[in-house]
């Protein structure tokens, strides 16, 4: 029995051991400080720089057709999405209300040219009694008081009948102005083009007047020239120019992608939850669509992609192998390795250099590096690089957090290695 015992105790001792052996390696082992990174080159290639947007799709034209008269609609004679042509009858209004406004503005004027005629006739009355009362107070004949009376009822009777002139221009002005109301309620196309927004059927009344809009009946649109409105960021609005190309895809057509040019750039900016965290601050600018579609409508949604400047064969990295540093700035500073224009172009533009890290045998070495354009997958560098050179494009946590001038790397096999 002491035999067994004193085995069992062995054994336990002895896996004790490993276990504490185990422990300590995994705990005191000496940690892998290197960094997994992908490798690229430094290469040629043609950036385009794009400004992205969305807006609407717009007619060149469109024309809203509205009341000036009020009444029933007693003729509408077409659809919506009908063609037109200019001078079409649109619509015709009942003209009850205004044949009885027009009777009574006539009956005005009328009135108003008889009254011209009766203070004419008092005219050349009072006229002829001023002469005669005027020859016999030349001969004494006539006392002075008479004389004067003649001379007031002479110049009263000359007023009275400028006035009559003058009620009778107003009445017949107004009667034009009935005449012009009546001859509205009858619509014309003003131009050719098709019928877009009918917002009215034959029996509605509609509301004119002269002081505001009345009821909008329709639109129409000369569809045969679209365009694309769109909102573009005041960041983005300074590096768009008149006569960019700019390629349009339409929501309802997601196949299709149509070219146009930038022929309209908004001076006005349309701000949006103005005063909140939400504000957003956009100018307007309208491209021409060249290419012709016939299922192009008025209001469809599209996003466009301006080309605002084209480089072409230029030094270009990767967009995810650039990055900021701050202390990239304070090293060359410290160096000497900055002039003093620079240094004082650095002190105003406020805002941390870019840098790039390229690889040295097993270790990154950091380069500050200038810019210029980027498109959606790779940057142009202008200062820093040459061409062929091997830098770190990945990972995005390598390249932005964990890499400092002097890193040591190792080349991640599982991942893309670009230029590898």
């Amino acid at each position: 029995m002491a035999k067994k015992s004193r085995k069992a105790r062995n054994l336990t001792l002895i896996s004790l051991g490993i276990f504490l052996f185990i422990l300590g390696y995994v705990v005191f082992k000496p940690k892998d400080e290197t960094i997994p990174v992908t490798i690229t080159k430094v290469e040629k290639r043609t950036i385009t720089q794009r400004v992205s947007a969305i807006g609407k799709i717009r007619p060149e034209i469109e024309v809203k057709i509205s009341s000036e008269a009020s009444g029933e609609i007693i003729s509408l004679g077409f659809r919506d999405g009908d063609s037109v042509t200019k001078g079409q009858l649109l619509v015709r209004i009942q003209p009850d209300i205004v044949s009885s406004q027009l009777e009574q503005f006539s009956a005005s004027a009328e009135a108003a040219k008889i009254a011209i005629d009766g203070a004419k006739a008092e005219m050349e009355r009072a006229n002829a009694d001023f002469k005669r009362i005027n020859d016999l107070y030349a001969k004494q004949f006539a006392s002075k008081e008479e004389f004067d009376r003649a001379k007031s009822t002479m110049d009263q009777a000359i007023s009275r009948y400028r006035a009559s002139g003058s009620e009778y221009s107003r009445s017949f002005s107004a009667l034009k102005q009935m005449r012009s109301q009546a001859s509205r309620t009858t619509i014309y196309a003003p131009m050719s083009g098709t019928v877009t927004n009918l917002t009215v059927e034959a029996g509605e009344k509609v509301v004119g007047t002269a002081q505001m809009q009345g009821t909008e009946m329709m639109r129409i649109a000369d569809l045969n020239v679209m365009n694309a409105w769109v909102d573009v960021d005041e960041n983005d609005i300074v590096f768009v120019k008149i006569g960019d190309t700019a390629r349009i895809r339409v929501d309802a057509m997601p196949d299709v992608e149509l070219v146009g040019y930038v022929y309209e750039i908004g001076h006005s900016a349309k701000t949006s939850a103005a005063g909140t965290q939400e504000e957003v601050t956009n100018f307007q600018v309208k491209i021409r669509i060249i290419d012709k579609n016939k299922q192009l409508r008025p209001g469809m949604s599209c996003s466009v992609e301006i080309d605002t400047e084209t480089h072409r064969d230029v030094m270009s990295v990767p967009l995810q192998s650039v990055t900021v540093r701050m202390n990239a700035k304070k090293d060359e500073e410290e160096s000497g390795s900055i002039t003093e224009d620079q240094s004082t172009k650095k002190t105003m533009i406020k805002r941390p250099p870019s840098v790039v890290f390229i690889k040295e045998g097993n270790t990154a070495k950091m380069v500050r590096v200038e810019t210029a354009l980027s498109d959606r997958g790779f940057i142009e560098i202008t200062r820093g690089l040459s061409i062929g050179q091997e830098i770190i494009s990945g990972s995005f946590q390598a390249v932005n957090k964990l890499l400092m001038d002097g890193s040591i790397i190792r080349i991640d096999n599982g991942q893309d290695q670009g230029g590898k």
